[in-house]
């Protein structure tokens, strides 16, 4: 989804203030997303290039984000979807919408994840060093390496919100007509003692897909046969939707937060010693099942928590926010090449670790800034990368309401 395009959303505690803690929420969840890939370069779990000093060390750290990460920008997405559609003609919002996504996840195909491809398969003996001769392979659809190229690879996310937002705009009569039901169920979900409706009854289908789907359908992000993910992110995408224009949701969310806060810390410790004991967790069915119930209420948990944080923190615009949301679309799309890149050269360096990521990271982000403004100031790239074709002047934000 274009960063231009995450609305802000009236704040329902006093019904006139502009709010922009949704946005900040947005900027922060894909700077997580760039600093895990650069974790990916140093954990065990197949990724597409590895650091000579790759080991378990960084997993429990990244285990412990897994949970609530993707669905808490799919959440987002699907907010933002709501009031897109809401406040644009049907005829026009589809095309301009799935040209918006469409254009990057091409052009990504094409140009931005083949060097991705290019590292991987020339790491794994598969292609020589000869770029451009590895180009014509990787167009040419005859399977010939040991992974499926072209390729989407971190596009996977454009691809999918694409696909919920046609799933969307198919059902939006009876979307329209649930919205009564949806603020109802809202209503019922903040009420009861400690939270437990709020915190509680939600994680009950992922719980069901979790136990049903996603052991005859693991994580692929293929789309193809990918159903357990299906399954979890529309849904996901879809409590955004209602969740977007409803007081009852956003009241439950200020009203449980600290209970909100107080079970995913808790459950946060459980998972944390989980992983640590994961041999032994996984050789008892049991207690795998247990877990996986614990892991899937913590992800619910830590998205009302940090809704409600955001919330009460970070309901403010200013030049910097203005700045990020305006970037964060081309970051998002330029970042894991470039740390693939650079973590295949730097990787060959046999540097000390510390020394190793601090020019990984550095590189990532001086790499995506410099490529995203020098991108902003061609018009015809823009649009490839998720940007319009013309910028919007620049303007002090003003306190205008968006009512539901």
């Amino acid at each position: 989804m274009s960063a231009q395009t995450l609305p802000t959303i009236t704040n329902q505690a006093s019904g006139s203030e502009r709010r922009y803690d949704l946005d900040w929420l947005r900027v922060i969840a894909f700077g997580l997303l760039i600093l895990y890939h650069i974790g990916m370069f140093y954990v065990t779990w197949d990724w597409h290039v590895k650091s000579p000093h790759a080991g378990p060390w960084l997993e429990p750290v990244m285990a412990l984000l897994n949970p609530w990460r993707l669905p808490l920008l799919f959440l987002i997405s699907g907010i933002a979807l709501r009031f897109a559609i809401d406040k644009s003609r049907l005829s026009q919002f589809v095309p301009r919408r799935f040209m918006r996504l469409f254009a990057p996840i091409a052009f990504g195909m094409l140009v931005v994840c083949a060097p991705q491809a290019y590292f991987e398969l020339y790491s794994n003996g598969e292609t020589g060093s000869d770029f451009w001769a590895f180009y014509g392979q990787y167009l040419d659809f005859d399977m010939e390496f040991s992974i499926l190229t072209p390729t989407w690879n971190h596009l996977w996310y454009l691809v999918y919100i694409l696909a919920y937002t046609l799933v969307v705009v198919a059902l939006l009569p009876l979307l329209r007509r649930l919205d009564g039901a949806a603020e109802a169920l809202f209503e019922w979900l903040g009420r009861g003692a400690f939270g437990w409706r709020l915190l509680l009854v939600p994680t009950l289908p992922f719980i069901g897909y979790a136990s049903l789907l996603a052991p005859h359908f693991p994580s692929t992000h293929a789309f193809y046969n990918d159903w357990a993910n299906h399954a979890e992110l529309c849904s996901i995408v879809l409590i955004g939707w209602f969740a977007a224009k409803s007081p009852a949701f956003w009241r439950a969310v200020q009203r449980r937060f600290g209970a909100a806060v107080a079970l995913a810390l808790a459950l946060l410790v459980v998972l944390a010693a989980a992983r640590l004991n994961w041999g032994a967790v996984r050789a008892e069915p049991g207690l795998a099942t247990l877990v996986m119930v614990v892991r899937t209420v913590f992800m619910w948990a830590t998205i009302v928590a940090l809704l409600g944080l955001a919330q009460r923190t970070l309901n403010r615009n200013g030049k910097m926010l203005r700045f990020l949301t305006g970037a964060v679309f081309p970051y998002y799309i330029l970042h894991q090449t470039l740390i693939v890149a650079v973590g295949f050269w730097v990787g060959g360096l046999l540097l000390p670790v510390w020394l190793e990521a601090a020019i990984i990271t550095t590189a990532t982000v001086v790499g995506c800034v410099v490529l995203t403004e020098a991108i902003k100031r061609i018009p015809p790239l823009r649009p490839l990368f998720g940007l319009p074709v013309r910028a919007e002047p620049s303007r002090p934000a003003r306190q205008v309401a968006v009512t539901g």
